[in-house]
């Protein structure tokens, strides 16, 4: 049964927000103050299928990609940049209002720069038997097959193609086939996952699938098929060797933003903790003007962090730690020989890093963030333990999506 409902407002994921006699109903693809006829979806009560615009928002935009709407990877083409942007921004002042926390909040950064460098495209065989190479769709589990994505860097030219070519040599069934591609500075960088063991048949398959489209590396779940040359990327004056499936900002302009804006909270720190370090794209410039205690609980990371370090002329002392910082958090009595920390966690924070962060005496934390609501539960701990909440500055590298970066700045 369709409807007509009024948009009054953005939820926190970018859908449309209706108010009905039922309680707010979530409408994707709309915007506030358009009118638009929707049909109710199946098992969810609060949720509306967009049937139609009615009366378009003059902020409305035509979106970029042909399949906007149909591939789950996008939310907000259909806005202008500059409303989705104060948007974005008002997604952090929300948050720590929620939190009961006050603190000037930046005008964001828009750090898309030349396009998403690392993707995971999913394959399957699908109604029969045909192959789909692509995205999931919005809240569904079946995949979008594309052929091209207008988000991406350029350094991924040739990722989809080279995804296509992998899974028709795979054959996947039932089982979706993740195929992880990163833009590295030596050229595609691809990871396997999902597809079982795999026969020496499917290995030299692959490996002419690797050559043909001239791929830096390929790998199955980290173990080597093929290989060009070793996959390496570029951090401050450090070349850093990437291990297979290795975590990276979204975008290049995103880590060069987050680093920049780091490195002018640190200030004259000697001696500094990168928590959560990853590969070392805080760490690695840090290490540029000051002693720095990196960890992670990613062993490989950590091993590939200390290489670049290694090789590096004119860095002060790098000291990498493997270690699981949700179970194991450096303590107070840690941390206490650091003149800043910084912690950049998953989604998920870092709570219990927080608490000790909290608990200690370090005159400087930078919390760098991907989510709003873990950020402001973090930040609302180390208030609570007597940090002032200084700058907060939100930076835009996942364009057209909800998702958020932030980096802020507490003192004692």
């Amino acid at each position: 049964m369709a409807e007509q409902l009024v948009i009054a407002r953005l939820g926190h994921r970018g859908d449309g927000v209706a108010d009905t006699a039922a309680g707010p109903a979530y409408v994707p693809y709309t915007l506030p103050g358009e009118t638009a006829t929707v049909e109710p979806v199946a098992g969810h009560p609060d949720r509306r299928h967009l049937v139609h615009v009615d009366r378009p928002s003059h902020e409305r935009a035509a979106p970029i990609c042909k399949h906007f709407t149909q591939c789950g990877g996008c939310a907000m083409q259909h806005w202008s940049l500059a409303e989705y942007h104060l948007w974005k921004r008002s997604l952090v002042i929300d948050a720590l209002a929620q939190a009961g926390l006050l603190a000037p909040v930046e005008p964001l950064i828009d750090a898309h720069g030349a396009g998403r460098r690392r993707i995971v495209l999913h394959a399957r065989r699908g109604e029969h038997d045909v192959l789909e190479v692509g995205f999931t769709a919005p809240r569904a589990h079946h995949i979008v097959a594309i052929d091209a994505c207008p988000i991406l860097a350029p350094g991924l030219a040739g990722a989809i193609e080279a995804a296509w070519a992998i899974a028709e040599a795979l054959k996947p069934a039932s089982k979706p086939l993740d195929i992880q591609v990163t833009a590295t500075d030596s050229g595609l960088d691809v990871d396997l996952r999902g597809s079982g063991p795999l026969s020496p048949g499917q290995m030299t398959v692959l490996a002419q699938v690797a050559d043909k489209h001239r791929l830096a590396r390929l790998t199955r779940h980290g173990e080597l098929i093929a290989q060009r040359g070793q996959p390496m990327l570029k951090m401050g004056r450090a070349n850093v060797p990437l291990p297979p499936g290795a975590f990276l900002q979204a975008t290049a302009a995103g880590e060069e933003t987050l680093a920049r804006l780091v490195i002018a909270h640190v200030g004259g720190a000697k001696h500094i903790a990168d928590l959560f370090a990853g590969v070392g794209p805080f760490a690695l410039r840090l290490a540029e003007r000051a002693r720095v205690t990196a960890a992670d609980s990613d062993a490989p990371a950590m091993a590939a962090l200390k290489r670049a370090a290694g090789a590096t002329p004119g860095l002060k002392p790098v000291e990498t730690l493997a270690r699981d910082l949700f179970r194991r958090p450096l303590v107070a009595s840690e941390l206490k020989r650091f003149d800043a920390v910084l912690f950049d966690p998953p989604r998920q924070g870092a709570e219990a890093q927080a608490r000790e962060l909290a608990k200690s005496a370090v005159p400087i934390v930078l919390s760098v963030a991907c989510d709003a609501a873990t950020f402001a539960r973090d930040a609302k701990l180390l208030v609570a333990g007597g940090y002032q909440l200084g700058t907060v500055t939100p930076v835009d590298q996942f364009r057209y999506s909800h998702h958020v970066e932030i980096v802020a700045k507490f003192a004692r």
